[in-house]
């Protein structure tokens, strides 16, 4: 910024608004050190991949470090109170309205007032969201507010209240079509990512933005290194801008993100939920209705719902394709039993970036759709103190120096690991025996090629499938492991290849691995896992309107005899490609392969493993190919286990028993909303 603009600028911020006597007092230290150490420059952009932050350029007189740093990391010296809080609408490259004017994002944005009338720039924290004003953030489903002059007054979430004292801004920002924006959302789609794109353009000097009055608004009080953060949708849109490879996107915080919208609305070729695009596009529509009636249109016309086929649509949705763009940095967290963005989306985002050799972090915990914020709370704060401060202020702290992944064992235990899939994991193949022909076995030589079992789709929920393994059930072929003999580790992505018979043109096939044995298990039911209480914690500073205290959380637990560890769904006429369909002929035998989710854990010794195979999965998809009969040749199919160590599975000719207790019949077949919102 030129030097007569940053006096314009820092005058225009002294007298638009009063200062306490704190906050005089606290310009003045910062006047004395930071002047010196905020010379002119040009806003920092990523290179071509993310890497370590340097030390500065060594001078011969070192610049002072801004009062915000001492050692390695930054302290809130910065007062949040008086921080400058406005609101800009960024000009995007887009017209996905069609109304022939440029799309305008809103960005509500709270920095420290402090380090602005001192000239030194800051760097962004960044949550692009369609929830702000329709939906609610966070555990406790906190909402956007505005003083009487339409001037932002509260922001949703603790990252405003913890960072901005300690020398950040943090902008929250209208996806495209939501709230105060204009344009039309468009569903993890280009309009969406360039939107939030659009942002970090202005936030380096390559895009426009506006006040509220129609004048232009400069950014030269940012660095130009922008961090995006987000749960779920926002998380997801994380993904999708740093798959654009955008200078100035530093580093991005997705937490239990979508990296392929397809993967979320489509089961392998099985519909998730009907009109789910137009579904999602509604939930969260901020424009009068005929506004975007034909974005929504285009939505309906071409997800290909019909099929269930993977097209041009959502190849514009699919984020992983793009990782050789990421410049940023990624810490992923998810939560290893969600069923809403289920693990799949963190899996093979991770294993693509790790091809990529793009800096990476991990956290698994055991809940389900849930933010670390509500499952370990002192120590995710910290986590992302710490990486903010290495990838945004450039502080060397070690983060990067320690192990990639943080991962829940068990309920409360926490341990930390190389990397993921565990070091040391590999594919284990896992024969499929006939045992008593009620009960097939896991392990050991198998059944013999040619020797075969079938089964009758009934439309089974899940508890259905699973319980009661050693009882004959018509709809349903279990197979169980003999009791281990030592601790089984698993990390990793199963699949289940089968070699099949079919008498209709398609069905569904489902998989699914189950631990027999008596544990206590976090429960999933309800909340996913989390309990609210009555106590609360604070995480930053506050303000009357805007406080950083949240009510506290912890995980909520119980004995039960066996859990579902992970599922895989598969449309059989897309064996060969979820590009198209390839009806099956009831004369032939076809060799199909159902990935399972993603998944890490350690099956106890005298636990017996167990996969299940149904067809359609009224509990959690739609579909309306029933009633086939499969045929299975048991000798030519086979599990593929990722498991780590030398433990594996007993050889048994014969299923043990495995007792479960008995479910409500009611309660097992109490529908699950399939719409689910991410």
């Amino acid at each position: 910024m030129k030097a007569d603009t940053r006096v314009a600028a820092r005058e225009d911020i002294m007298t638009s608004a009063p200062l306490s006597v704190g906050t005089r007092a606290r310009v003045a230290t910062v006047l004395v050190g930071l002047l010196v150490a905020a010379l002119p420059g040009t806003p920092v952009v990523a290179s071509a991949r993310a890497v370590a932050p340097t030390a500065a350029t060594a001078t011969a007189q070192p610049r002072p470090r801004p009062p915000h740093v001492v050692g390695d990391h930054t302290v809130p010296a910065y007062s949040y109170a008086d921080a400058i809080r406005e609101s800009v609408w960024v000009q995007t490259r887009a017209d996905s309205d069609g109304d022939g004017v440029p799309d305008r994002v809103a960005v509500d944005l709270v920095r420290p007032r402090e380090a602005a009338v001192a000239g030194v720039r800051v760097p962004v924290i960044m949550d692009a969201s369609p929830y702000y004003l329709c939906c609610g953030r966070g555990n406790e489903g906190e909402r956007k507010t505005y003083d009487s002059a339409g001037v932002i007054a509260k922001v949703p979430l603790f990252y405003d209240n913890y960072f901005v004292p300690r020398g950040y801004a943090f902008a929250a920002v209208d996806l495209a079509g939501t709230a105060r924006s204009t344009g039309c959302e468009d569903v993890g789609g280009p309009a969406e990512v360039g939107s939030a794109t659009a942002v970090i353009d202005w936030l380096n000097g390559r895009a426009r933005a506006y006040d509220a009055a129609g004048r232009p608004v400069s950014a030269a009080w940012s660095t130009g290194q922008v961090g995006m953060i987000g749960k779920s949708w926002d998380g997801s849109v994380a993904n999708g801008v740093a798959a654009t490879g955008v200078a100035g996107l530093a580093t991005i915080v997705p937490i239990s993100a979508i990296s392929s919208w397809y993967d979320y609305m489509r089961y392998r070729g099985t519909l998730v939920a009907t009109d789910y695009p137009g579904y999602l596009h509604s939930v969260v529509n901020g424009r009068p209705e005929e506004a975007c009636a034909q974005v929504l249109a285009r939505l309906r016309a071409r997800s290909a719902e019909e099929t269930g086929d993977y097209n041009g649509f959502w190849a514009r949705r699919d984020y992983r394709p793009s990782a050789d763009r990421v410049r940023a940095s990624v810490f992923l967290a998810h939560g290893l039993n969600d069923l809403n963005v289920t693990t799949n989306q963190f899996g093979r985002w991770w294993q693509e970036l790790a091809e990529q050799g793009v800096p990476r972090k991990l956290w698994l915990h055991q809940t389900g759709h849930q933010d670390p914020f509500d499952v370990r709370r002192a120590e995710w704060v910290a986590a992302l103190h710490r990486w903010f401060d290495y990838w945004l202020q450039g502080l060397r702290n070690g983060v990067m120096d320690e192990p990639r992944v943080d991962l829940e064992t068990a309920p409360g235990t926490w341990t930390t690991q190389r990397d993921w899939p565990a070091p040391g994991t590999r594919d284990v193949r896992v024969a499929l025996g006939a045992g008593d022909g009620v009960t097939g076995t896991l392990g050991g030589r198998g059944a013999r090629p040619g020797q075969e079992q079938e089964y009758v789709d009934e439309s089974l929920f899940e508890d259905e499938l699973v319980a009661t393994p050693n009882t004959a059930t018509a709809g349903r072929l279990v197979f169980l492991s003999g009791a281990l003999p030592s601790a089984l580790r698993i990390s990793g992505s199963p699949s289940v290849r089968l070699r099949i018979r079919v008498d209709r043109p398609t069905t569904q096939l489902t998989a699914r691995l189950v631990d027999y044995g008596t544990a206590e298990r976090i429960l999933l039911s309800g909340a996913g896992g989390v309990r609210t209480l009555d106590t609360e914690s604070c995480w930053g500073a506050s303000t009357d309107v805007d406080d950083a205290c949240y009510r506290d959380t912890e995980e909520v637990t119980a004995v039960s005899d066996h859990a579902v560890l992970t599922r895989g769904w598969l449309d059989a006429a897309h064996h060969r490609s979820l590009r198209f369909t390839t009806p099956l002929r009831p004369d032939r035998w076809y060799t199909v392969t159902v990935p399972m989710n993603a998944y890490d854990a350690v099956v106890p010794a005298g636990h017996v493993l167990g996969l299940v195979l149904g067809q359609s999965d009224p509990q959690f998809t739609e579909s309306t190919d029933q009633d086939a009969t499969v045929q299975v040749d048991l000798g030519r199919s086979a599990l593929l286990l990722p498991v780590t160590g030398s433990a594996g599975l007993p050889a048994v000719d014969v299923a043990p028993p495995v007792v479960t207790a008995p479910t409500d019949p009611s309660a097992a077949r109490t529908p699950r909303n399939t719409r689910q919102v991410p």
